[in-house]
């Protein structure tokens, strides 16, 4: 392990970067760049996460990862279908921001599945350290790095290190997500399509929609094959089967000219092992002013702020409506403003893409 000054100095460093407004995809691969030259790896699988469920919407792989997409269904099955304590959505549930998995199973990490079927077989890694990037509001993304046969394990300094930027990076990825704008001259996506799977999880049947769709979501920064995204999907359905507590199978992606898409899965026979289906649909307003307002770590009361903002409606009004005083709203324009990184109510409706979405939010 590198000195005390050399750890201070990457951290200050991600620290830097996390507060810069850079995309998201571009953040993790500046980060994982200082992270590497304190915490060396021979490969790394930086993740975006959808806040609510903890699911993955983007992967960049570096090093021996770097190209090789062949085993990313088999991946999705293990992570979001397996029960495995060093799963990202463990990890979250558990909070617990990072972990050595051959630590974590006492030397063995031949013990964790996704190390035993995928990672030592396929790609000879031998141990693995994982770190969530998650605060209140959510999973905003994640990070792995890989060890081959003849290096040592991830020490328990390392694993601290990486819990220690873990703040600043989450703070990085949510500040960063909306830094691509809509294309203003991007049609508005309009229907829904259909991806069943057997219960080998092979896809049998979609529908042509469904497959636009998913072409429109593999180029970008942090990419990911959408199939990907789908097996994910079925994985975490598949888990939750007969749980009314699980979260639901469903994650907000965005497509290549910045509009929002939605996917969710949901067991076609309402049983363990039957086919499953997977929906894609155009976003809902409110699926982003969620998003949005999770991303800007705003309130619940300054959220319902902005919804009647972006429905045009003036102090006055949303006093009445929400049963405040002009001067509490006014308040909280102000801690709106200040955590969206915007001058006024027009650059607000901007940022959340009122222009984009605007023909939707009379759609109940």
């Amino acid at each position: 392990m590198v000195g005390s000054g050399e750890l201070a100095s990457a951290r200050d460093g991600i620290e830097q970067l996390s507060r810069a407004r850079m995309r998201p995809g571009e953040l993790l691969r500046e980060a994982a760049a200082v992270v590497q030259q304190v915490v060396p790896s021979v490969a790394g699988c930086l993740a975006t996460l959808d806040p609510a469920t903890a699911i993955i919407t983007g992967v960049a792989k570096e090093g021996a990862l770097a190209g090789h997409n062949e085993a990313d269904a088999h991946w999705a099955q293990i992570e979001y279908g397996g029960d495995d304590p060093t799963a990202m959505r463990t990890l979250v549930v558990r909070r617990r921001t990072a972990v050595g998995v051959r630590n974590e199973f006492g030397g063995e990490a031949e013990r964790s599945l996704r190390m035993a079927e995928l990672l030592v077989p396929q790609f000879g890694f031998h141990d693995e350290a994982r770190v969530v990037f998650a605060d209140s509001t959510g999973a905003w993304g994640s990070m792995a790095m890989f060890r081959g046969s003849d290096d040592p394990a991830f020490a328990p300094d390392e694993v601290d290190f990486l819990a220690a930027i873990a703040p600043a990076m989450t703070r990085g990825i949510r500040s960063g997500l909306l830094a691509d704008p809509v294309d203003p001259d991007a049609e508005p996506v309009h229907g829904s399509g259909v991806i069943i799977l057997d219960a080998t999880d092979r896809v049998v049947r979609t529908t042509p929609w469904a497959q636009e769709q998913l072409a429109r979501l593999a180029p970008g920064p942090v990419t990911v094959d959408p199939l990907t995204i789908v097996h994910s999907l079925v994985g975490r359905v598949r888990r939750s089967a007969g749980d009314p507590t699980a979260p639901p199978a469903r994650v907000r992606v965005r497509a290549t000219d910045g509009s929002w898409l939605v996917l969710c899965a949901t067991p076609l026979n309402g049983g363990h092992g039957e086919d499953v289906v997977v929906t894609i649909e155009e976003a809902r307003p409110h699926d982003v002013v969620d998003l949005v307002a999770a991303a800007f770590g705003l309130t619940l009361r300054e959220r319902d702020v902005v919804d009647l903002v972006l429905r045009g409606s003036d102090t006055r009004t949303i006093a009445s409506r929400l049963h405040l005083s002009p001067y509490t709203v006014q308040d909280h324009l102000k801690a709106i403003f200040d955590k969206a990184g915007v001058a006024s109510r027009g650059q607000l409706v901007a940022r959340v893409y009122f222009d984009h979405y605007e023909p939707r939010l009379a759609v109940p």
